[in-house]
């Protein structure tokens, strides 16, 4: 019941967003169907989703440079991967029951697919772009850190805090051992994603820093839940930036979706001549 509250809550809340703040972006002069968007729109997940796992292989030297970044810093916090630990599993204690279940359920695939297609779905109904566009941004984003960290997890097998087998512990190849399942943390990723690719819609720099403070929610409850490290939600976190990043930008790219065009204003000008005389407007 908890669960279903709750997303009616987030569904009304980023519906009323989308409205007060892309009222100036309606197509109105979008002659598709709905079903001829239905199949446009699938088409942007599936190239979105093709550019997310492409992107490695085009990465320039900055681009590399910023993943060594990434790697490095990632390497350093090892060493505060059991501090960590132990710090957030005793502020667990005194975490609420409703912040709890409202954090670990934010993060699910359920409640994570139930928001982000009723983002889209108010896109197509109202044949807005800016919310369609974001529709299929939340969708490819979440689609395709979903299935890399479902992969990962059973390749790169980490042990779990709650395992007591240390951070430095692997079981490549796990399978079904959820023991083993550490990262990428699964939470993070869907709740980032989602956040992160909501709050770039938005100027408002308090309107942006609070929902991507309700996307950190989830990934710092699996810490005081034990689920993970924290390198594992900071590296799930850093991949759900860069996922949404890419996604984003090839759909501005390839200008899949355009709106808010300004309209051509009209230059008038006196036009004086032999025997002439009248205004003429050019644009």
């Amino acid at each position: 019941m908890i669960y279903f509250k709750a997303l009616f809550v987030s569904i009304l809340l980023i519906s009323f967003s989308f409205t007060m703040y892309s009222q100036d972006t309606l197509d109105v002069q979008n002659k598709m169907t709905t079903w001829q968007m239905v199949k446009y729109d699938g088409l942007s997940v599936y190239g979105g989703v093709k550019h997310a796992y492409k992107q490695p292989f085009k990465w320039k030297e900055k681009d590399w440079a910023t993943f060594g970044g990434v790697m490095i810093g990632t390497v350093a916090l090892l060493a505060l991967d059991d501090p960590a630990n132990e710090y957030f599993s005793k502020q667990g204690e005194d975490i609420p029951d409703v912040i709890r279940e409202a954090s670990f359920r934010f993060g699910k695939p359920l409640f994570n697919y139930g928001l982000t297609t009723s983002v889209y779905a108010l896109g197509l109904i109202t044949k807005n772009k800016k919310i369609r566009k974001t529709g299929v941004l939340l969708i490819a984003s979440a689609t395709a850190g979903g299935l890399l960290q479902t992969v990962s997890k059973t390749l790169i097998g980490r042990a779990r805090p709650l395992t007591g087998e240390g951070n430095l512990s692997f079981k490549f190849y796990s399978g079904g051992d959820a023991g083993f399942h550490s990262f990428p943390s699964g939470h993070a990723i869907l709740s980032i994603t989602t956040a992160y690719a909501i709050g770039k819609q938005f100027k408002n720099p308090f309107i942006k820093g609070g929902i991507y403070a309700l996307g950190m929610l989830s990934p710092i409850s699996r810490l005081w839940e034990q689920a993970h490290w924290l390198t594992d939600v900071v590296l799930s976190t850093a991949l759900s930036i860069v996922i949404v990043d890419g996604i984003d930008n090839y759909l501005n790219k390839t200008e899949r979706y355009t709106y808010g065009h300004k309209q051509h204003k009209i230059k008038w000008s006196l036009q004086l001549g032999a025997g002439q005389l009248g205004v003429i407007g050019r644009f």
